[in-house]
């Protein structure tokens, strides 16, 4: 079972009991920080933002159907109180559980269903090379995706493309991700291994660290899939787990700029 499958049934079977993050990563025998990576790649949200929806989701479904007492909703979706429940209800689906109560009408809400894998998104993948690397500095053009939007990105390619010049030694393309968020904000910069970064460039310290190293073959439009895989079926089958620290993709003169193939190595920090 794919990783995020696995905490999607947790949220499901309990969502009457207490939930935290650390207990989810507990119950999946993961770290915290590869449940919440995987879970915002696999979904664009927070593991919690989608656990409150569901709640919610589900209590209105049941104050629809003619539930009796919404505070007994409210403590089975986790809320100590009619106030909180009353709160964040509003909040998320923009109407109060009294006025759901008196229509019995959800046709106007947006209720969050439980997700399912995207099973075309999981492809072969082989075993990691398992290395150390040192210090090293990566200068280029970066930019904060959020909401699981790396649209952006292609851009940041081409521009670094257009500045190459400006670096002292030409190398191997670095596309680092980092600065993770618990909302799956994260930051990513196309650079290159840079000792005196050019004028105007943004600059990232990666820290010595051991990383699992997976390749990536084909065309750089598929690479989300195999990033997808890593972290939901390669990274636990291979009972790895992943440190909080950047993590980046390497493009070498094995992947060739002009068709957008090759080869291409991704590089996840492991403990």
């Amino acid at each position: 079972m794919a990783l995020v499958d696995k905490v999607i049934w947790q949220i499901e079977c309990h969502r009457d009991a207490p939930l935290s993050v650390a207990s989810l990563s507990e119950a999946c025998a993961v770290s915290v920080h590869h449940m919440c990576r995987a879970f915002q790649m696999a979904t664009g949200q927070s593991v919690m933002a989608y656990a409150r929806a569901r709640r919610l989701s589900v209590a209105a479904t049941e104050i629809a159907d003619g539930a009796d007492d919404i505070l007994q909703v409210a403590l089975s979706a986790g809320y100590g109180s009619h106030e909180a429940f009353t709160r964040a209800f509003m909040a998320y689906l923009g109407v109060l559980p009294s006025t759901v109560k008196q229509t019995r009408d959800l046709s106007t809400l947006s209720l969050m269903e439980p997700f399912e894998m995207q099973k075309d998104m999981i492809v072969d993948v082989a075993k990691p090379e398992i290395r150390d690397r040192g210090a090293f500095r990566v200068a280029g053009l970066g930019t904060t995706c959020k909401d699981h939007d790396i649209s952006a990105i292609p851009s940041l390619w081409q521009g670094l493309n257009a500045r190459a010049g400006e670096f002292e030694d030409l190398g191997p393309g670095y596309g680092v991700s980092y600065a993770m968020e618990g909302n799956g904000d994260f930051k990513y910069l196309a650079g290159m291994e840079a000792r005196t970064p050019p004028a105007g460039m943004e600059v990232v310290e990666i820290p010595a660290h051991r990383y699992a190293i997976f390749t990536h073959r084909g065309h750089v439009a598929d690479l989300p899939k195999t990033i997808y895989t890593i972290w939901n079926k390669a990274l636990p089958d291979s009972e790895l787990s992943p440190a909080p620290a950047p993590e980046f993709e390497l493009y070498d003169q094995r992947f060739d700029v002009a068709t957008g193939r090759g080869e291409i190595e991704v590089w996840i920090p492991v403990t």
